[in-house]
Formats: structure tokens, C-alpha cells, sequence
């Protein structure tokens, strides 16, 4: 065992004094502690309570794929979440995760998924109709509505009316933004439960889980086939041959909704940004496509090879991960590198600070993509846009596949200019952006 390492501590008082500052963006003040403390350091966020606050990506590494059955999530997935998704891929855990990943991991197979492909891509073009040449917008709303629409048709093909998908997102929406207002602010956990405001969201998700049993049960009565998501979580078997009941396909479909659509939409906005600011990788992009597409218009084809757009979105994803934090809890005690943890300590990574580290990268908060030309696996150590070990995001595929789509598509029509300043941003459960205006042109 190596000699005990001392991991500074940033005081209570001091997270109280900057709480409002922290309830805005936490970034800045978890950077500058980070910065004057070193890659890991401890926040007293109570009386009893700390956190680890870690951007060490070795560390990251042992935790999430070396020694990942030592950890667990913490209670704001397996519990705080689940008040209003339910237990799912995302926030279940032990045989109850194991079993389920082991069943629903077949649906997003490469080859199972490029029965999606056409589904998704019409999704994306009827989104696209929405933006006019030579106007100015914010695209985040249709990039949002982008990614959910994809997922709804991934799920129920045609089978689902606007209605149900407008209701589905708001609620979906507006269960996350209470979440955000639990975590960012527990001392006014009381208020939250005896103003009603946390009974008022649940009934909102039990309105979302009515509207999906009324889906599902009349896909099942119309006896039809549509190669969809929901057809394939339908006929997964466990290994004694029984079928997910209603409640588990109810909580695994909300669990798509709520992790499927907002990361993907945030990253194609930041994405979009980002191109913005860098109008030659537009037209690499551009060019690129062009070339593919005399060869082939098969979908996957375009998708395998569209080589400059995935380094885009794995540059964007760098600088910009929708899942910027990941937590853990430790089973046991444990130790690494000198640092001792005892059990049941809260760790948090920051991918955000990962992914930007001065160590890691070279100019860590240049838009580089070409530093991607030999794939993620090249920096699979310190880069964890989708996680990292057996907890890896299961629609990592899916989510890539799609973003390559409306990243290409949106590239071939309109030249992107920037009508912002500095990309500013959102951080809530995901990293979200803030004012992506931006000015549309169409090709000629």
C-alpha cells in the first residue's frame, strides 16, 4: 500500500458563501478549486456530509472500469431519479442493472439499429424544415425537438400522435428541471415537499407513465410488427423465458426519454456552435459527404464513413459533454495512489474538467478535431463522453449514429455563421447551452 496522500478540504462555510453562485454554475468554483487544491479534493456540503470532487482521470478509470464492483451510483440516481423515471437501465443497480442490461442490450446492436436508421433520418429532416434560409435563430428548440422525435419514432415508429409526443416531452422536461432545483438546493428539501411541488412532478410522471401503457397496449392488441425499439423491447426474453412486465417497459422507455434526448441535443447544439466558429470544418464536412454520396446512398454507408463529421462531434463532446459529472459511492473502503476513501464516500467526476485537463491534452480548450483522426479509443483513458466500463451509456451507438445524420444533413443544405459572442452554458443534470443563435445561408 503506498504512502497516505492528504486530500484538502474545501470548508462548509465556504460552499455556503458561494451556494447561489453554485445553484447558477458550478463549474467556475469547483475549477478554482481543482486549481489551488489539486485533481481531487473534498467539499463539506453539511454538518456530516462531503463530497470528492475528482478530475483525476486515473482515478476515473479505476473507479468506473478497474475496480467498478466496489462502486454503486449514488442515491441521486438510485433514489432521487427514480421518484420520477423509475427503475431502469439508468438508475438501478446489482442483479436488478445486470439483468436488465443483459436483456435490452441486443436492441441496440449496430445491426439492429440500422433498422432505425430510415426512421431516424426522416425525424431529422422534417425538424430541418422549420429552419429558413438567410434567418437567424436559436437552435437549440429544434435540435431539442430534433432529439426527442427521434427517439418517440425510434420507439413507436408512426404509432404515436403529436399530441402524446408534445405531452410526453413537457413532462419529461419538467420533471428534470425539478430534479436540478432538489439537487442544487436540499436545504429547501421541506419547502419542495410541504408546498406540494415534488407531489405535483410525480403526478406529472404518472400522467407520462398512463399516456405509454395506452402505447404499448395497443401496439400489443393490434398484433402488427414494426421492427421498432418498442417491438424489440417487447419480445426480449429474460433466460427463463418471461417478458418484462408493464412496469419495467414503462420505467425503460422513460429512462430513453429522459437519457436519450437532451444529451444528444445539447451536443448537437454545441456542436453547431462550434461549427459556426470554425467554417472550414463545415466544408470538410461538406466535402466529404459529397464524395461519400456519389458512391453510395446507403445510410450506414455515409454513417461508417462520414470520418471528418464524427471527429466534429468527438471534439464537441471534449469540450462540451452533456453528462458532464459522474457519480459514485464506494461498497467498501478503498484506496488509490496514496488516497484512502472509507466506505460509503460520494465521488464525483468532472468530465467537463477531464476532458480539458492541461496534462491530458494539448491546447485542452482548442476546438482540435483533428486530434481525433485515429478515434476515441486513442484517448479511451482520459475521454468519457458516454462513461466508461460495464455502465457505459447502452445508446452510445445509437446517440452517434444520429448526431453523424443531422450534423451531415444540416452541413449539406445551410452554411452555419455564429450570431453570439462566446458559447456560454447551462450546467443542470446535463450541459446544456445557452444562446446558440445562429444564421443559416443556403448552399449553392
Amino acid at each position: 500500500m503506498s504512502d497516505k496522500r492528504e486530500i484538502l478540504t474545501v470548508p462548509l462555510i465556504r460552499f455556503l458563501k458561494h451556494s447561489f453562485d453554485i445553484l447558477k454554475n458550478p463549474l467556475p468554483f469547483h475549477h478554482h478549486n481543482f486549481v489551488s487544491l489539486g485533481d481531487v479534493f473534498r467539499l463539506k456540503i453539511g454538518l456530516n456530509t462531503s463530497v470528492y470532487f475528482c478530475r483525476d482521470a486515473g482515478l476515473a478509470e479505476y473507479v468506473l472500469q478497474k475496480n467498478q464492483r466496489n462502486y454503486v451510483k449514488s442515491k441521486i440516481q438510485t433514489e432521487d431519479l427514480v421518484k420520477y423515471v423509475g427503475k431502469g437501465l439508468l438508475t438501478s443497480e446489482g442483479d436488478h442493472w445486470r439483468k436488465q442490461r443483459k436483456l435490452i442490450q441486443p436492441a441496440f446492436h449496430k445491426k439492429q439499429l440500422e433498422n432505425l436508421l430510415q426512421s431516424i433520418h426522416s425525424a431529422i429532416l422534417l425538424e430541418y424544415r422549420r429552419i429558413e434560409a438567410n434567418s437567424t435563430i436559436d437552435i437549440f428548440p429544434i435540435l431539442n425537438d430534433l432529439a426527442f422525435q427521434t427517439v418517440v419514432k425510434s420507439l413507436f415508429s408512426s404509432a404515436v400522435s403529436q399530441e402524446d409526443i408534445n405531452r410526453l416531452q413537457y413532462i419529461t422536461e419538467t420533471a428534470q428541471r425539478m430534479l436540478v432545483k432538489e439537487l442544487r438546493q436540499p436545504y429547501l428539501g421541506w419547502w419542495f415537499k410541504t408546498s406540494g411541488e415534488i407531489k405535483k412532478h410525480i403526478n406529472l410522471t404518472r400522467e407520462a407513465r398512463d399516456i405509454l401503457k395506452r402505447i404499448v397496449n395497443e401496439r400489443r392488441l393490434s398484433d402488427t410488427k414494426e421492427n421498432d425499439l418498442l417491438d424489440m423491447l417487447l419480445d426480449a426474453k429474460y433466460e427463463d423465458g418471461a417478458s418484462m412486465s408493464e412496469e419495467q417497459l414503462i420505467d425503460e422507455i422513460l429512462i430513453l426519454f429522459t437519457a436519450g434526448h437532451e444529451t444528444t441535443s445539447n451536443a448537437l447544439t454545441f456542436t453547431c456552435q462550434l461549427l459556426a466558429l470554425h467554417p472550414e470544418w463545415q466544408d470538410r464536412i461538406f466535402n466529404e459527404l459529397v464524395e461519400i454520396q456519389e458512391e453510395s446512398s446507403d445510410l450506414m454507408t455515409i454513417i461508417s464513413r462520414s470520418k471528418q463529421c464524427q471527429q466534429v462531434l468527438e471534439e464537441a463532446m471534449r469540450l462540451y459533454p452533456p453528462a458532464y459529472f459522474i457519480d459514485r459511492v464506494n461498497i467498501a473502503k478503498d484506496e488509490y495512489n496514496g488516497m484512502h476513501f472509507k466506505a460509503g464516500s460520494s465521488l464525483l467526476f468532472s468530465v467537463y474538467e477531464i476532458h480539458r485537463h492541461p496534462k491530458l491534452w494539448e491546447q485542452p480548450n482548442e476546438f482540435l478535431p483533428e486530434r481525433f483522426a485515429e478515434g476515441g479509443r486513442k484517448f479511451s483513458s482520459q475521454y468519457f463522453p458516454f462513461g466508461a466500463g460495464p455502465r457505459k451509456c447502452i445508446g452510445n451507438n445509437f446517440a452517434m449514429f444520429e448526431m453523424i445524420m443531422a450534423i451531415s444533413e444540416l452541413v449539406k443544405t445551410f452554411k452555419i455563421y455564429p450570431d453570439f459572442d462566446t458559447i456560454d452554458i447551462t450546467p443542470l443534470i446535463t450541459l446544456k447551452p445557452k444562446n446558440a443563435i445562429l444564421r443559416f445561408e443556403k448552399r449553392a
